[in-house]
C-alpha cells in the first residue's frame, strides 16, 4: 500500500478492446480508492480513465501473422521490467484483462514473484484447452468471468472465481428507427447486417462468402438493402450498393431485420441488440480439423453457449455457402414471423443471463477481497 493506505495496482490491456473493458474497472477502483497507485499496460482509454500507462499498447499491438512475430521480443522485455517490478515489491495488485498469450504469463510472473493478482475476462480454455486450466489456477488469486456458464469450469479447478456480468451490457444502443434514418432506410425497406470480421483473414475468407449471400437476397427480393460493418483498414471488392459502415456496428444491429455475422463477441451484440441472426465461419481445412479434435464445445457461438442450447443457426467450413446462408437468413427477416419470433424469445435469454450493469464495481469488490486475503 501507499502511504494513504490506498492499493498500488498494475492493469494489463494490451489491445483495444481489453482497453476499453479495463477503462471502466479503473474508474471504479479509484472510485473505491481515490488516492490509489494504478500503472497500466494500455491505451487511451484507460489513461483517460485515470490509469498512468507506463507501456503504450500501440507498441505492441499489431495485426498479422509476421507482425506479430516481430512484435514477441518486445513482449518479452515487457515481461523481464515487470518481473522486476513485482519482485521489488511495487504493486499490491495485478489487474490483468483478457489478452491470454501475454496476461497469463504475466499472471504467473507476478506469482512466482509474490504479487497477487485477479483475473477479468479469463480465456476461454473451456473452449479447446481444460488442460491447461489447473495451470491458469495455480497463477491467479481470483478470476472476474464474464460469461455465466465460466464459474462452474473455473471453480472445478479451485481458483476463486465470480461471474461479475458481460460489460456490454452497459453499452448504450441507438433506436431503431433513428438508426435506419442515419443510415437512408425506407419505412419499408428491408436490410441484412454483414459482420464479415476484423482480422484480415477473417475478411478475406468471410467477405466474398456474405457477399455472395447477399447477393442471393437481394436477387431473391428478400432483402433491399446490404449494411456492412466494415472496419477502417480494409477493402470490400465488388460491395455493390452495399452501404459499408465504418463506424459504430451497434449502428448496424439497430437499423438491420437480420444479420449474418461471424462467430465471436459479435453474435452477443447482435442478441443484446435484439437481432435475429445466422452465425457463419470458414477457416482453412487445416485449421478446422485441428479445432474439430481439440474443442470441447457444442457450438462455436457464444449466444448458443450463453443459452445452453441452439438459439441461432451455425453454419460453418463446407455447410457454409451462400445457398444454404441465404435459405438461413431468409426466414427471419420477417420481423413478426414465426422464426424471427422464436429465436427472438432465445435472445431475450440470453439477455438475461448476461447479468445486470456494474460488472466494473464487482470486479473492484473481487479485488478488495483479494487485497484482505
Amino acid at each position: 500500500m501507499n502511504p494513504g493506505g490506498s492499493p498500488r495496482i498494475f492493469v494489463s490491456a494490451g489491445e483495444p478492446s481489453g482497453d476499453v473493458h479495463a477503462a471502466h474497472v479503473v474508474r471504479a477502483l479509484l472510485r473505491r480508492w481515490p488516492g490509489a497507485v494504478i500503472d497500466a499496460f494500455g491505451g487511451p482509454a484507460i489513461a483517460a480513465a485515470g490509469a498512468t500507462v507506463r507501456f503504450p499498447m500501440e507498441r505492441y499491438t499489431v495485426i498479422g501473422f509476421f507482425e506479430v512475430l516481430a512484435k514477441i521480443p518486445a513482449h518479452l522485455r515487457l515481461l523481464r521490467e515487470l518481473t522486476r517490478d513485482f519482485r521489488a515489491g511495487r504493486y499490491d495488485l495485478v489487474i490483468p484483462v483478457d489478452y491470454p498469450g501475454f496476461n497469463i504469463r504475466l499472471s504467473e510472473a507476478a506469482k512466482h514473484a509474490g504479487a497477487r493478482s485477479l483475473y477479468y475476462i479469463a480465456p476461454q480454455l473451456w473452449a479447446w484447452r481444460p488442460g491447461r486450466a489447473r495451470r491458469f489456477a495455480a497463477a491467479v488469486n481470483g478470476v472476474a468471468v464474464i460469461l455465466p456458464f465460466e464459474p462452474e469450469f473455473f471453480g472445478k479447478v479451485g481458483v476463486p472465481v465470480r461471474f461479475v456480468g458481460h460489460p456490454l451490457v452497459e453499452q448504450a444502443r441507438p433506436d431503431r428507427a433513428a438508426a435506419r434514418r442515419a443510415l437512408g432506410l425506407g419505412a419499408e425497406e428491408r436490410a441484412v447486417a454483414v459482420f464479415p470480421g476484423s482480422r484480415g483473414q477473417e475478411v478475406s475468407r468471410l467477405w466474398p462468402l456474405f457477399r455472395e449471400t447477399t447477393t442471393r437476397l437481394k436477387s431473391g427480393g428478400a432483402i433491399t438493402r446490404v449494411l456492412v460493418a466494415g472496419t477502417a483498414h480494409h477493402e470490400y471488392p465488388e460491395s455493390g450498393d452495399a452501404v459499408i459502415v465504418r463506424g459504430d456496428p451497434a449502428m448496424v444491429l439497430a437499423a438491420a431485420d437480420a444479420a449474418l455475422v461471424k462467430s465471436g463477441t459479435t453474435t452477443l451484440e447482435a442478441a443484446l441488440a435484439d437481432t435475429p441472426m445466422v452465425v457463419s465461419y470458414r477457416v482453412h481445412p487445416i485449421t478446422a480439423a485441428i479445432a474439430r479434435r481439440v474443442m470441447t464445445v457444442q457450438w462455436i457461438s457464444l449466444v448458443n453457449l450463453v443459452a445452453g442450447r441452439a438459439v441461432v443457426p451455425e453454419l460453418v467450413q463446407d455447410q457454409a455457402t451462400p445457398q444454404a446462408l441465404a435459405a438461413a437468413v431468409a426466414p427471419l427477416l420477417e420481423r413478426g414471423g414465426p422464426s424471427a419470433s422464436e429465436q427472438r424469445a432465445g435472445l431475450a435469454l440470453v439477455r438475461e443471463r448476461l447479468g445486470a450493469p456494474g460488472a466494473a464495481e464487482r470486479v473492484v469488490d473481487m479485488a478488495e477481497a483479494v487485497l484482505a486475503a
